[in-house]
């Protein structure tokens, strides 16, 4: 489950609260956002499961990945399997709570969920799979706010897919060489040596859409000092990876926790300011 390494709980947190304070207008329903929290630590860690009984036979040979319960033979395939339908009962059990709108798209959330792990072996594009399936939040948060999901909640919904991928890109640069050898499609291994310039075009775009989303929403001054905060932190991702060192990309990947705080920081603050 990794809950000892709590950055993919994060990192999938942050659409879903720009999301939920949109939706709420700064008040967000106490009862949708706990289940909203919840939700989000328990589908990351059955990700995580699912995610290591797919690439079992991959991440031994992998430096980063080695060492993974499954990797080691320390635990049993099946055990694995029982963990992710466990995890994504329980989360279904949570979704069940909210309105029929939520409920219909959270089937879609955990088809995404379950098949993101397998996508490696046949699209160069996993990385834009695990967009859909992390930002999955996002129109769910919007269904079950205001049982609906406005034009906003799919500019967000887009702009965070774009975020993921240029974010799981910068993962991915981490382990190109080791991909290279046993063939797992990546975009990092797609992109090759224009991984800076489309990661930094996708984050050009990622905010172009937040802009947009914002301009929608009449989000004020706080909001696009966030904005600007946010592409503070992308100008500096992109100085990480300019001679892709594994050991820089991979902060380059966790600094992108940063980019999403931020963003979320001028949401509240801006209906705070209200």
């Amino acid at each position: 489950m990794r809950l000892d390494r709590p950055i993919g709980i994060f990192l999938l947190l942050w659409p879903t609260l720009w999301a939920l304070w949109i939706a709420g207008e700064g008040q967000p329903d106490l009862k949708i956002l706990l289940i909203f929290l919840m939700g989000v630590v328990i589908m990351r860690s059955a990700g995580c499961a699912i995610n290591d009984f797919a690439d079992r036979d991959f991440d031994p040979h992998v430096q980063r990945t080695r060492h993974r319960p499954l990797a080691m033979k320390e635990i049993y395939p099946r055990e694995a399997i029982a963990l992710f339908v466990g995890l994504s009962l329980l989360a279904f059990g949570l979704v069940l709570l909210l309105n029929p709108l939520t409920i219909a798209l959270s089937v879609i959330g955990a088809f995404l969920a379950g098949t993101y792990p397998f996508m490696k072996r046949y699209t160069r594009w996993p990385q834009m799979y695990l967009g859909a399936a992390f930002s999955w939040g996002v129109p769910m948060a919007f269904a079950a706010q205001i049982g609906s999901v406005p034009t906003t909640g799919w500019l967000l919904f887009a702009a965070a897919v774009l975020w993921t991928t240029v974010y799981d890109t910068f993962y991915a640069m981490v382990d190109r060489e080791d991909d290279l050898r046993i063939g797992i499609k990546s975009t990092a291994v797609l992109f090759d040596d224009q991984d800076r310039l489309i990661t930094g075009l996708m984050q050009g775009l990622v905010l172009l859409l937040l802009l947009w989303a914002g301009y929608r929403e009449e989000l004020g001054l706080y909001y696009y000092l966030g904005l600007g905060m946010a592409t503070g932190f992308a100008s500096y991702q992109q100085y990480l990876i300019r001679s892709r060192e594994p050991a820089n990309c991979f902060k380059a990947f966790l600094n992108n926790n940063a980019f999403g705080a931020v963003i979320f920081s001028g949401i509240v603050l801006h209906y705070l300011a209200m």
